[in-house]
């Protein structure tokens, strides 16, 4: 594009942020003065100076160091602003972009389920293999309590008002009465931000990250998780109408919140039960509002429509005696569904809402019952003509009841290994099995794992005498089993080990679940049953390697065999992105997370388990971040077949599932990527596969030694990474109820994912996106240009390497290595600071030839234009930030722990993750 129409297309984006700017600016100085005012613009024209190299960069940090602390909290906050209506604006343009498209009869620049139809309909695959592939089809995203959402619950409501008056201003010209009146209540709403703090005073608690969770269903999530799973199933059935495809909604949610206990002390049988009886709360409060709208609607008379001998049974037993609907059998009909449900809410959850009809009616036994009598009330109207009206509102309920049940989301146990085999030790030594169940070695325990789930003999009796710990976690699994039975088989899908490494990992789970009553072993008549599948977390990169054989071992032993029998032969496997990078670095853990998909594909192909993969990626592309239907298109051939479930984090869930439409498109791209990689081949090496991945494991080797020289080998480099970073303030910025590290220490090793990126980050570094890269490439290819052509060819033809060196450009935009030394200034050991910024610099300008290289561009986002223009934007406003944060860090290590530096600090921080959009 030339740079006239460039221009042309962001003129509306810079009108945008100019308008905002200008109204958070005299916001600014009616309240805070014309001095603070006239400092700030000049710190904001400086800053573009430096942008467009016209002043050298110690000039903001001359303007800004020592700048009294008073003063420096009303710039900080005005950055942070800008950088928040930028984001606002950037998205406005984004709409803006897609309904130009639109109305031009383009297709949509974003992945969507019409172009994957296309690509189907081009070359379709047989119905009986569709049939086979999507016999269990599933794609999951799974909400996470991981604290990387920085802002404010408050400030970003008030966001999305601003976000709504700006659409609307999009409507009228300056000239008309109507645009005075938006000016004016924008007005309002900038003067609101500017008045509400940017940050917590206090870290949230897990039942407010519960809430939080859940308000995403009412934002969106209700409304447009049903519409898509009829479109995709309509469509499908459509092109194969010889097949019953999608039996089951293929997008059903899952959450974590609430159940994931893995370093989190704060996950007890009380949180387990609040979070999954508030999310059956949400499921029916909808159910019964939507009940209420169909009792009002459907104002059919008998008089006028004839209705089925099931509808007027149903109708007659509608707990409705007003002589005023005598004739009105559909809204008998639907009161009696509302009284059922009523008393169903009342059993299940403990409450009644307010649209409820407390009549003493007879419970639903399951949402089956519920779906059967809408389908009653459905095929009534379809027989009278009225599918038109059936088609609206009672398909959307119908479509909610079959996606959500009575549990509206799945949530997912997750503790470690080490917790497990610490409470299992505990249960044999009270039982009398095993003194010492810790000092056993693995085939031992096994065959005592393996014996105690082959009989339904509890291990404990009421007057077991257990430690804190053991009386915790049964006390989960325990509420978990309540949750079960109140709410359905799905409330509770999958117990997740965190760190598995061995057979006893899986088994000791399973153990657990059976001392609950999850696990039913059976008997000679019996098979087993669980409605609760034990899943291995595979997170280090030599966990990942020996993930495959770990799972065929477990495998091996009958008693968890036969469980996986009971289970329809499914089995899902997680894999851990955060870990396995901090572990070995970008690339290393890249082709880790593939090769051990490739693994355990084949393992499944040998087993004969149906293999449903867990992704468990992050916000930031450090850890597995990046364009979801990218990443679900960069998985090996065979890794999908219709099945994938994937974690959404921290401020992800906000940008992908705060607004009705970015939820549409977010959650379509996610299905499409999933069909495209089921149905057909995506990875397009062919032939070229095997020499790709052998050429890969010298690449990934080449990488980790170089990460590891850094990381692991240099001395001093957690000294350094300490004192060059915010990672000690990280812990004070309140993100969520996780503590920052799993144990009281300075290890790296032991240092959440979380934090470790956040810290590279602010500081912007952006290590763990990229750091490696560039030596494993340049030793590779050498001197031979053979080598350089092999790779960029693999560039263009494989969507795995592809995303791989696509993710890692958007983190090196982002980084900024003149402000990192900025940062090393913080690093008393002068020798030790230069030798490993030094370092840091050598690599990062390594892997940028190294990346112009392989993709024939010497830009960085020559692929990701969207993202270039956003970096053009809103990178002057980051400079100012990142020098009061190094001058702010500077007094506090300086021993100024006064609470407004301190408050100094967390703005920089908050402001900085804002202009980033990611922080963990």
């Amino acid at each position: 594009m030339r740079e006239d129409q460039i221009e042309a297309a962001t003129a509306p984006l810079r009108d945008d942020i100019r308008f905002l700017g200008a109204i958070l600016g005299e916001t600014i100085r009616d309240h805070e003065g014309p001095e603070v005012f006239d400092l700030i613009e000049r710190v904001r024209v400086e800053a573009f100076r430096v942008r467009r190299s016209e002043v050298e960069r110690s000039a903001v940090a001359d303007m800004l160091r020592d700048t009294e602390i008073d003063v420096a909290i009303p710039l900080i906050r005005a950055f942070s602003h800008f950088l928040l209506l930028a984001n606002l604006s950037e998205d406005l343009q984004r709409d803006r972009r897609r309904t130009v498209h639109q109305a031009a009869g383009e297709p949509p620049q974003d992945s969507s389920l019409a172009a994957t139809y296309r690509k189907l309909d081009s070359a379709p695959p047989d119905g009986a293999t569709v049939a086979e592939l999507l016999a269990d089809a599933l794609m999951s995203p799974v909400i996470t309590a991981h604290p990387t959402e920085t802002r404010r619950r408050t400030v970003f409501d008030v966001q999305s008002r601003i976000t709504e008056l700006m659409r609307m201003r999009q409507r009228y010209s300056a000239t008309e009465p109507e645009y005075a009146e938006l000016e004016t209540r924008l007005r309002r709403q900038v003067l609101t931000l500017w008045r509400t703090a940017l940050i917590r005073l206090a870290r949230l608690r897990i039942q407010d990250e519960i809430e939080v969770g859940l308000r995403y269903y009412d934002m969106s999530l209700l409304e447009v998780i049903p519409r898509i799973n009829a479109e995709v199933r309509d469509a499908l059935r459509s092109r194969w109408p010889d097949r019953e495809l999608l039996t089951r909604p293929i997008l059903r949610p899952g959450s974590w919140i609430g159940g994931d206990r893995d370093g989190n002390p704060n996950v007890t049988g009380e949180v387990v039960r609040r979070a999954t009886h508030r999310a059956g709360a949400v499921a029916f409060g909808h159910y019964l509002k939507e009940l209420v709208g169909l009792e009002k609607s459907l104002s059919q008379s008998a008089r006028l429509v004839q209705v089925s001998p099931e509808l007027a049974r149903l109708a007659d037993a509608g707990y409705d005696e007003s002589p005023q609907r005598a004739d009105e059998p559909y809204r008998r009909a639907i009161r009696g569904i509302r009284a059922r449900l009523t008393a169903t809410t009342k059993r299940a959850v403990g409450e009644i809402p307010g649209e409820g009809v407390d009549v003493g009616a007879q419970p639903y036994a399951g949402p089956g019952e519920l779906l059967d009598d809408l389908t009653v009330v459905d095929a009534s109207m379809r027989a009278s003509g009225d599918g038109l009206l059936a088609d609206d509102r009672l398909a959307a309920l119908r479509g909610a009841v079959e996606t959500f049940g009575f549990h509206l989301q799945g949530l997912d146990m997750r503790q470690n290994s080490e917790t497990h085999e610490q409470v299992v030790a505990e249960l044999f030594a009270w039982a009398g099995v095993h003194s010492d169940y810790a000092s056993l070695p693995e085939p031992e325990r096994v065959r005592l794992l393996a014996a105690e789930l082959g009989t339904r003999r509890p291990l404990l009796g009421p007057t077991a005498r257990l430690s804190e710990l053991a009386v915790k976690e049964l006390g989960v699994v325990r509420a978990a089993k309540a949750a079960l039975d109140d709410l359905g088989p799905d409330t509770v899908p999958n117990y997740i080990i965190s760190m598995c490494t061995s057979v006893s990992d899986l088994l000791e789970a399973a153990l657990l679940l059976k001392e609950a009553g999850i696990l039913d072993p059976g008997d000679a008549q019996t098979p087993p049953s669980s409605p609760v599948g034990v899943v291995p977390l595979f997170e280090t990169i030599d966990d990942l390697r020996h993930g495959a054989e770990t799972l065929v071992a477990a495998l091996e032993v009958p008693a968890y065999h036969r469980l996986v029998v009971a289970r329809g032969m499914q089995q899902e496997v997680m894999l851990g992105y955060s870990d396995s990078n901090k572990d070995g670095g970008y690339l290393a853990a890249n082709w880790a997370l593939y090769r051990a998909e490739l693994d355990l594909v084949e393992a499944a192909r040998k087993t004969g388990i149906r293999l449903r993969l867990f992704h468990g990626r992050g916000g930031t592309v450090g850890r597995g971040g990046g364009r979801s239907y990218d990443a679900i298109l960069a998985q090996p051939a065979g890794a999908v077949r219709g099945s994938l479930r994937l974690t959404e984090q921290g401020e992800v869930i906000s940008t992908k599932y705060a607004d009705r439409g970015t939820a549409y498109r977010n959650l379509e791209a996610l299905v499409a990527g999933t069909l495209e990689s089921t149905l057909l081949d995506v990875e397009g090496l062919g032939a070229e596969a095997e020499p790709a991945y052998e050429l890969f494991e010298e690449l990934a080797e080449l990488a980790r030694r170089a990460y590891a020289r850094l990381v692991h080998d240099t001395p001093g480099f957690v000294e350094y990474f300490r004192a060059s970073t915010p990672i000690a303030e990280v812990a004070d910025l309140n993100l969520g109820s996780r503590p920052a590290s799993r144990k009281p220490t300075s290890s790296v090793s032991d240092l959440r994912a979380i934090p470790w990126v956040m810290a590279w980050s602010q500081s912007r570094v952006m290590l763990p996106g990229w750091y490696g890269t560039g030596t494993a490439i340049e030793q590779w290819v050498g001197d031979d240009p053979g080598r350089l052509a092999t790779l960029s060819r693999l560039y263009q033809q494989w969507p795995f390497f592809r995303t791989v060196i696509s993710n890692l450009a958007q983190v090196m935009a982002k980084a900024d290595m003149d402000i990192a030394a900025r940062y090393a200034e913080l690093v008393e050991d002068e020798s030790l600071r230069e030798h490993i910024l030094g370092m840091i610099r050598d690599e990062f300008d390594r892997t940028v030839r190294m990346h112009a290289a392989v993709t024939g561009s010497d830009q960085l986002l020559a692929d990701n234009p969207a993202l270039a223009e956003s970096i053009r934007n809103r990178f002057p406003y980051l400079e100012p930030l990142n020098q009061l944060q190094v001058d702010l860090l500077r007094r506090r290590r300086a021993g100024d722990t006064t609470e407004l530096v301190e408050r100094g600090i967390l703005l920089t921080m908050n402001g900085l993750a804002t202009a980033l959009r990611n922080s963990g």
